[in-house]
Parts: C-alpha cells; sequence; structure tokens
C-alpha cells in the first residue's frame, strides 16, 4: 500500500494540485503572480547565487528532459553511446548540479541570516528556498555518490521507465523497488514541490520578461 501511495497515487495527487491550482491562483491572484525583488535590501549575494542557480537549472532541467523521458534504446540509435551518455549524466551534468547547489545555498544562506531580507520573507518563501536546496543536494548526491557507489544501478531501466508509466496512465509501482533511496527521496521532493508550485513564488517562472530585454534601464537615484 505504501508503495503504490508513493509511486502511483502521490505523483498524480502533484501533477493535479500543480495544474488546478495555477489555474486558481491565475484566476484570483495575478497582481500576485511574481517574486518579490529584495535587491534593494542587499545585491551581491543575489545577484551571484541567481546567477549561478538561473544559469545551471536550464541544463539541468534539460539532462532530465533527456534522461527521464528518452528511451535509451532511441538515443542509442542515433549514435548515444552507453559510455557517451555515461559522461554527459555524471560529469557533465554533475558539474552543473553543484553550481545549482553553490547558488542555492547562497541564496538560502542569503535569506536566513539578512534580517531585512528574513523580514520580508513569507513562510512560503523559506520553505521554497529549503526544499529547492534539498532537491538540489540530493540530487547531486544520488548523480555523483549513489551512482559511484552502486555501480549496478541504471535509472534509465527503472525510474525513468515508471515515469512515463504514469503518462500513458499505467503506472507500475513495482519498477521503483530496487531504486536507492536517495533517487526515491528525489523523486519524492521534487513531485511534492510542483504541488507546492502554484501556491509559492515559483509561479513567476511562467512570466518570462522578455521586454526587458529591449526596454531602457531603470535608474535609482539616492534621495538626499
Amino acid at each position: 500500500m505504501i508503495d503504490q501511495f508513493l509511486w502511483v497515487i502521490f505523483p498524480y495527487l502533484c501533477v493535479a494540485v500543480f495544474v488546478i491550482g495555477h489555474v486558481w491562483r491565475y484566476r484570483i491572484d495575478q497582481f500576485g503572480w511574481t517574486a518579490k525583488s529584495s535587491e534593494f535590501i542587499e545585491k551581491k549575494q543575489l545577484m551571484i547565487g541567481s546567477i549561478l542557480f538561473h544559469f545551471s537549472v536550464i541544463p539541468v532541467f534539460f539532462g532530465h528532459i533527456v534522461g527521464l523521458f528518452i528511451p535509451a534504446h532511441w538515443l542509442s540509435a542515433i549514435g548515444v553511446t552507453e559510455h557517451l551518455y555515461h559522461i554527459g549524466a555524471v560529469y557533465i551534468g554533475g558539474i552543473f548540479g553543484v553550481v545549482m547547489l553553490i547558488g542555492m545555498i547562497m541564496l538560502t544562506f542569503r535569506r536566513i541570516t539578512k534580517q531585512t531580507v528574513r523580514r520580508l520573507s513569507s513562510a512560503s518563501d523559506i520553505t521554497v528556498n529549503f526544499l529547492l536546496l534539498f532537491i538540489t543536494f540530493m540530487g547531486v548526491y544520488a548523480t555523483l555518490v549513489t551512482n559511484a557507489v552502486v555501480t549496478d544501478f541504471d535509472y534509465r531501466t527503472s525510474i525513468s521507465v515508471w515515469l512515463r508509466s504514469l503518462f500513458v496512465f499505467s503506472p507500475d509501482a513495482n519498477l521503483m523497488t530496487d531504486v536507492p533511496l536517495s533517487f526515491k527521496i528525489h523523486v519524492i521532493t521534487g513531485f511534492l514541490i510542483f504541488a507546492l508550485w502554484p501556491a509559492t513564488r515559483l509561479v513567476h517562472a511562467w512570466s518570462l520578461p522578455f521586454n526587458y530585454i529591449g526596454r531602457s534601464y531603470i535608474i535609482y537615484r539616492k534621495n538626499k
């Protein structure tokens, strides 16, 4: 029953909350559909941490898409060997994961140590920071440590197949039985962040400010 809940019921619940929650949030809180800026309070740590996080999250995201949603034999058919995929997933993915982790550590440290920033932070802001930090840490740990220790484990024959089975509404919880604990925690917390997404500042990810590219700079001056 626990396996059925974790690997069948829970993922569908999180996806349902993700979709319905966004519709609800957009209908009742369009003015709050943003991430509150705290740049005027502290700029240096925010700039470095934000650049590291946002620079690395894009390749990490696409790495997950390739590893989880594209079957291994498809990649093999176009010439991506097991060794080549391993280099990309573990070494290149691990580097970007570490960069993302450093960025999250800086952003979380800033939020809890800067008194003014902490006072302006809501409970959901702090929750999201720590949850993203934990998810990133578990992802890096699973990639660099678990893969090195459990050498016979291949997530493309277990986690990837299980995840794709969810999308065709034929989930098989048994595929997750022998998955190492670090990967299981990473997957569960990953779905959890999707469930929390509509109720947090993460919704701003869907509002890409393309108009920033061509607009003039905003100049701030001190009021003497």
